[in-house]
Formats: structure tokens, C-alpha cells, sequence
């Protein structure tokens, strides 16, 4: 949804977009979870239906929410794309083979299918994973999450001052971004993170 709305902004607003690789739930297991199992009194199909109203839109459909995947391999594979110059087409292909199509993206061969849609070469992206070359970025970066109190995905922050916490209208974004631009909002967070 984040990514909806990021890129509807675009529209409107000079973003310049930059992703953190963070892992919001570094606990799951590799295989994943029944989100049945994570939240027992969660009614999934209401929460899908209600994902798909918000993400209408967006172009965004969302399809079988009823497991939370392993996100690590995912993350040092969009890490591995932003090397190689692909990190917003990854992004996407990551996230609708994620919420649209219902694939594990905890799966490296569903990681490397991904990579050759975008041209990124698997054979270098499988070396990288097996590696475990992005997990000291990954560190950093939940390091820094951790200082920054973001507890939520997604956060976004903007012009390393204020924040946008949560599943939130685009409403909601478009007038933090008017509010900014006038010089509305007297109360700006100032975030520790640091561009890489």
C-alpha cells in the first residue's frame, strides 16, 4: 500500500524515494506463519477485503493473506538489486508476487525467478544470499530503526523531519506533503537514520 501512495505522491510532489531494508518481524520462521497462528482473533477475510478497498486505487489486489513470510532473503535481495541499479522494479515484482500472486518470497528460487523478470543476473543474486554479503546493511539498519523508535511498517519519513507512521490514507500523505510545503507543521521529528 505504502508503495501505492508513494508512487500517486510522485505525481504531485518531487519525491525522491529511498527504501530501508527493515525487517519488521526478524522471528518468523523461515518457512513462515499461519497469520491465523500470529493473531487467532483476526478475521483474514475481512482484512483482505478491507486491504483490497484500500488498495482499489492503487491497481493493488491482495490475494491469500493468510500467512506471514520471512522477509531476510527478500531484504538482502532488494539490497542486492539496489547494487545493481533495479531496486524500485525488484520492489514491485517483490511485492505483487508477494500480496498478489500469494508466493513465498522467503523462497530463494522465487527470489531468483524474480531477479531474471528484471534482468538482474540469479547467479550473482544466489552467491550474494548464500553469502549472507547484506546481512551486516541489514543490522545497520535495524539498528538504527531500533534508535528511531519505528515499530511499523510502513514509516515513512520525509526530508528527514517528519513522519508518516502506518497504513494511512493517501489523504492523510497528501496533506503531511501540503503542510510541509507551507511550512505548516511546527512539530518535526528528526530521525538518527542516515542515508546510505
Amino acid at each position: 500500500m505504502g508503495n501505492g501512495i508513494v508512487n500517486a505522491l510522485k505525481n504531485e510532489f518531487d519525491i525522491e524515494d529511498h527504501w530501508m531494508s527493515y525487517e519488521l518481524h526478524p522471528e518468523t520462521p523461515p518457512e513462515g506463519i499461519s497469520l491465523k497462528q500470529s493473531f487467532p482473533q483476526m478475521n483474514i477475510q475481512e482484512r483482505q477485503n478491507q486491504f483490497n478497498k484500500m488498495g482499489a486505487p492503487y491497481g493493488i489486489v491482495f490475494n491469500n493473506l493468510s500467512r506471514v513470510v520471512n522477509t531476510h532473503l527478500a531484504l538482502q535481495a532488494s539490497e542486492f538489486a539496489r547494487e545493481e541499479g533495479k531496486f524500485h522494479e525488484y520492489h514491485e515484482k517483490l511485492l505483487y508476487a508477494n500480496y498478489t500472486e500469494g508466493k513465498n518470497i522467503g523462497d530463494i528460487n522465487v527470489l531468483l525467478e524474480l531477479a531474471q523478470n528484471v534482468k538482474l543476473d540469479p547467479q550473482k543474486l544466489e552467491i550474494a544470499i548464500r553469502q549472507k554479503r547484506y546481512e551486516p546493511r541489514l543490522l545497520e539498519v535495524q539498528d538504527q530503526a531500533e534508535k528511531d523508535q519505528i515499530m511499523a511498517t510502513p514509516t515513512v519519513i520525509i526530508n528527514d523531519q517528519f513522519r508518516i507512521v502506518g497504513a494511512q490514507s493517501f489523504q492523510a500523505f497528501r496533506k503531511k506533503f501540503k503542510d510541509i510545503e507551507s511550512g505548516n507543521l511546527t512539530q518535526p521529528f528528526t530521525p538518527s537514520m542516515t542515508k546510505k
